[in-house]
């Protein structure tokens, strides 16, 4: 994040005028994923996120807000061996990084920069997807450019843009992965699990309006499609499923919702700092809830902040930060959060989702270990289409 610029305003999120006869005709998009990814034989699939690395220039970038017995020796590769080490540890089957992984203003060359934070999660030949903070384009390149590079990556399942909607979708890094169920399951062939990938954006554009920019009403537009088109599939032949996957969001900056939470209420984890969030409201909150199928949002940016609390049935969540040369709170270990889907043996769908953070500790400690979502006896309750 950068200055903490906030204000209350006013502002009609309806785009449509330009968009909305481009939409209406869209084609119905078909998964062409370079890679496929499925739950394993154990029965669950495992997140690795994380949030705002703020890598720069490497052994020559120096550490912030840590110990003083830390700082003679601490740079940009701090983050580079702790990201190997939880790796190493967790063995995710995904790991997305949620913005703000390099720091443009202090980046010599934002390629070099790129390709160094992403190093450890390339050289583990995980599949890996990132999305855009507000300090990524900080340097030479467009938030369009970065996204172009990091597509071109080893084993990144990461999108520009997705190509139904390329034509009208706000920022660059909007998508969806789907996560198939267990090899030889009966739901080998359908997604279980979908997650949804947004460009939350860096800075509002909006005269009169400061601060930091939001999901947008097209962006919105596009998701509801996507999970709509996704809740059809689910339910349709072969092997028909009642209600809908459970589903996953991951943005960069947090929504105005999450200043409903502090150290008391939430359900695990700590407010040290406040919520920096767009200066209106977008409603993507009110989106989110009425479609029903996320039950997690999982973003970055307040570094410092690191809990998770439920809302109208709606988990929200900090990653808490990476990075160590983002700003932290020396003594308060940089972290990653992991997120754990766990399928019901009987039906195949998925039974629970769980979360927890590894500290970058001589131990890599974990805490906060919490259940976010359990699925009913008949499942979920399916929205309207």
């Amino acid at each position: 994040m950068a200055d903490k610029t906030r204000g209350t305003s006013m502002f009609v999120f309806f785009r449509f005028s330009a968009f909305l006869f481009c939409l209406l005709l869209a084609p119905v998009p078909t998964s062409s994923h370079r890679h496929k990814l499925r739950f394993g034989l154990n029965g669950e699939f495992k997140i690795l996120q994380v949030a705002d690395m703020h890598f720069a220039n490497g052994a020559t970038t120096r550490c912030l807000d840590v110990l003083p017995t830390q700082k003679a020796h601490c740079s940009d590769l701090n983050t580079t061996v702790f990201m190997s080490r939880v790796i190493a540890a967790e063995k995710p089957d995904l790991i997305v990084f949620t913005g703000d992984n390099i720091f443009g203003f202090d980046v010599k060359d934002p390629v070099k920069s790129m390709n160094a934070a992403f190093a450890p999660a390339i050289a583990s030949k995980i599949p890996w997807v990132a999305i855009l903070g507000n300090h990524d384009q900080e340097s030479t390149l467009t938030r369009q450019e970065l996204m172009k590079h990091i597509v071109k990556l080893p084993n990144t399942l990461s999108q520009v843009n997705p190509p139904e909607a390329a034509h009208y979708i706000d920022g660059f890094g909007n998508y969806n992965l789907q996560i198939r169920g267990a090899a030889e399951s009966s739901l080998q062939n359908k997604s279980v699990l979908n997650l949804y990938f947004l460009d939350s954006g860096d800075y509002s554009s909006v005269p009169y309006m400061e601060g930091y920019d939001w999901v947008k009403t097209s962006q919105q537009f596009w998701f509801e499609r996507t999970s709509k088109r996704l809740q059809r599939v689910y339910n349709a032949e072969p092997n028909p499923q009642q209600g809908t996957a459970p589903g996953l969001a991951y943005f960069h900056i947090p929504l105005p919702e999450f200043w409903s939470f502090d150290s008391k209420n939430a359900t695990k984890g700590v407010r040290q700092e406040g919520t920096y969030s767009a200066s209106t409201n977008s409603g993507f909150f009110t989106t989110l809830v009425t479609r029903g199928d996320v039950k997690s949002v999982f973003v970055g940016h307040d570094h410092v902040n690191d809990f998770c609390g439920k809302l109208k049935g709606l988990n929200l969540c900090y990653g808490g930060g990476f990075g160590y040369h983002a700003y932290g709170k020396a003594g308060w270990e940089r972290r990653a959060r992991v997120v754990v889907a766990e399928l019901n043996k009987k039906r195949a769908d998925v039974k629970t989702i769980r979360t927890w953070k590894r500290l970058d500790d001589q131990h890599l400690s974990v805490i906060d270990a919490q259940v976010l979502w359990t699925s009913s006896v008949n499942g979920s309750v399916a929205p309207r289409l």
